[in-house]
């Protein structure tokens, strides 16, 4: 539950970004951050569309790194005034987030993702004795 939760949050800010490019770059802007015009997009772009793929759990492992990285950076910049110490960023939401990113690029998507079935697909298309006896396994046969 926790990607298809991350998911939607960051496919939805991804989407408001994507409509706000302007603001979004004064902001970086503001921030001290390079190209902000650029990083604008390029953020918004990364949140929406790994967001997008995180809901649905395809390619999870790989949208969950750039993901992580604009929380990294978020951290360090916009964020950075408010952590005094390792309390006041393990509070930080932000920090929430890319733990779980992390997590994702380490763990896979779980169970119920579309990473799963391209698995199970490629194995049944390329290596079909070693699908069919999987099936058997998965449906209680020997």
């Amino acid at each position: 539950w926790a990607r298809l939760a991350v998911g939607f949050v960051f496919a939805a800010t991804g989407w408001g970004k994507l409509h706000n490019l302007d603001t979004v770059g004064e902001f970086f802007a503001n921030l001290g951050l390079p190209a902000p015009t650029f990083m604008a997009a390029l953020v918004a772009t990364t949140e929406f569309v790994g967001g997008s793929l995180l809901i649905v759990g395809l390619a999870s492992r790989l949208a969950a790194l750039p993901l992580a990285v604009t929380m990294t950076v978020a951290l360090a910049t916009a964020k950075r005034s408010e952590i005094e110490g390792l309390s006041s960023l393990f509070g930080q939401i932000e920090f929430l987030y890319l733990t779980i990113f992390v997590w994702i690029a380490v763990a896979g998507p779980g169970a119920i993702a579309l990473d799963r079935l391209v698995v199970y697909l490629a194995k049944k298309r390329w290596f079909p004795t070693a699908a069919t006896s999987q099936e058997n396994v998965a449906i209680g046969g020997t």
